[in-house]
């Protein structure tokens, strides 16, 4: 039988938000794969597993999730973490690899399964979609993400400041990931393109440490990382008017 490389987003952080699929997907596997950092301390991903699957289940993986600047770390302990993963599934058959929000979305699943592909022939490769940091956002603040024919930019920060302005100069909502490093020049995009009305952010979404705020109190300190931005697309004309 073909080796099994299943992605199963595993949602933000609130283990409410694991879909049924996807409890079922990380508990037929025979192990489910976590991705740590060099510095070894638990992720959301792994603390969100271990709500459904027993420890010994679970294997930590190393990636270079922090490195942005060495390009040859990087891919070394992408190929690292491959080899790794390709015994897993030769020694098992299936492997399940969990990541927060969506496999498909901003994911170091892509990564793997690329490098995993490549060792072990026949490898069948499938995600599990989860639920992502901007529904979750967007459930916990009220915020609407779309309405009728209006479109849905998704920006990463870590692209530059400059990408995310253009975004918001456009039409609809707009919603920026990773922008906790950049939350300064974030706010000032939001000011100077006239969208910080009705913008909220949000951190540790279904965490204790959860934190859900106005974008209008972005006062240019660093946030975590993994903050969540959306700027609602401007709205005029009663319901239904985007129809």
């Amino acid at each position: 039988m073909s080796s099994r490389l299943t992605g199963v987003g595993v949602g933000p952080g609130d283990p409410e938000l694991v879909t049924v699929k996807g409890v079922n997907a990380l508990r037929a596997a025979g192990v489910v794969v976590v991705p740590v950092m060099d510095t070894g301390e638990r992720g959301r991903a792994e603390a969100t597993v271990l709500h459904y699957v027993p420890e010994e289940k679970v294997v930590r993986v190393v990636f270079a999730l922090n490195e942005r600047s060495d390009r040859g770390r990087r891919e070394a302990a992408w190929d690292a973490a491959g080899e790794r993963v390709a015994g897993l599934l030769r020694e098992h058959g299936s492997v399940a690899f969990a990541t927060i929000g969506d496999p498909n979305v901003y994911s170091t699943f892509t990564y793997l399964a690329q490098t995993v592909a490549a060792l072990v022939a026949g490898t069948v490769v499938e995600t599990v979609p989860g639920i992502t940091a901007m529904q979750d956002l967007a459930a916990r603040s009220g915020a609407v993400l779309t309405e009728g024919t209006e479109p849905l930019t998704l920006v990463p920060v870590t692209a530059g400041a400059a990408v995310l302005k253009d975004a918001l100069n456009g039409p609809g909502t707009v919603v920026a990931y990773k922008f906790g490093r950049h939350a300064a020049e974030v706010a000032e995009a939001l000011r100077e393109t006239g969208r910080l009305e009705g913008a909220v952010w949000g951190a540790a979404l279904g965490l204790e440490s959860e934190s859900i705020r106005a974008a209008a109190d972005l006062d240019g300190a660093p946030l975590p990382y993994l903050s969540t931005l959306i700027a609602p697309a401007r709205r005029e004309g009663g319901r239904g008017g985007k129809l």
